[in-house]
């Protein structure tokens, strides 16, 4: 099942078929435990909703209410090999190398909800930033106890020339007004996603693809369990939280983002994030 946030309340997609939820309150619907099962009593009772060219469906919004987001890092051997190489010059390659192997993840802050990005919104790259990549992430969603109810698309912008120049730089490299986008829904399975679930990353530039890669989620050395456990360790969530889990697709060392550029990143069955570039 899908729960998109729209101008006009909260829709629940289950099987197609589209309902409207009486509450209005994302926090409220999103954060329990038994998330599927309310949902599923939900569709029982409630009415099919039909959009039409003359009634469409309302713009859909970040799927996010007072969350915070939260992302982790060197998840993917992929990543450890990037920011071991970004990192080179300023001798902390070897941060990245041993967080990898170490049995506490990186774990660091992403965005307030105010900041983020809803589907068809406009993520940045940073004036000051020579390098700058997207990194496609599934993300987590947890309620206020640390349970693990959904998933949704993640697009975490990063400034590699500054987290490069020096890993104390990671907060501006990673955090920053457009750094952030999440969506196009809050997917809400009876069972957890499979290893074999692919992520694929597509840009688009002048209307030409300029790269494309995709990744299983048997790839990620650091599961969803570990991760959340961490995260919530010393932390509460009132409202539950949302947890980008990292990249293990990295454009090559000479590829940079370029204001115009289309971002597509895909993950089914939870469907496509698309983004500008400003």
């Amino acid at each position: 099942m899908k729960l998109y946030k729209t101008e006009h309340g909260i829709l629940l997609e289950k099987e197609d078929l589209f309902y409207r939820i009486p509450e209005t309150d994302w926090d409220i619907v999103v954060n329990r435990d038994d998330l599927y099962d309310w949902l599923q009593l939900q569709s029982e009772s409630l009415i099919p909703v039909t959009f039409t060219a003359d009634s469409p469906m309302p713009e859909v919004l970040a799927p996010i209410g007072s969350q915070e987001v939260w992302a982790s890092g060197v998840t993917y051997f992929r990543s450890r090999e990037a920011r071991m190489e970004e990192s080179e010059k300023a001798g902390g390659g070897s941060f990245y190398d041993r967080v990898y192997d170490a049995e506490r993840p990186e774990l660091f802050f992403k965005s307030t909800a105010p900041r983020v990005i809803g589907h068809k919104g406009t993520v940045r790259i940073r004036r000051d930033s020579t390098w700058d990549v997207p990194e496609p992430e599934l993300t987590l969603f947890a309620s206020e106890s640390g349970t693990l109810v959904g998933y949704t698309i993640g697009n975490d912008m990063s400034s590699r020339s500054i987290e490069g120049e020096n890993p104390l730089y990671l907060p501006q490299a990673k955090s920053y007004t457009g750094s952030t986008a999440l969506g196009p829904c809050l997917y809400v399975p009876e069972q957890p996603l499979s290893p074999e679930t692919v992520i694929d990353l597509s840009i688009v530039r002048g209307g030409e693809e300029v790269f494309n890669g995709e990744i299983t989620l048997s790839q990620m050395k650091r599961k969803a369990d570990e991760l959340l456990r961490f995260l919530y360790r010393e932390l509460s969530f009132s409202t539950g939280c949302y947890l980008m889990t990292g990249t293990g697709i990295i454009p090559p060392s000479d590829f940079t983002l370029q204001v115009g550029d289309v971002v597509h990143i895909t993950i089914e069955p939870i469907g496509t994030l698309t983004n500008t570039v400003g």
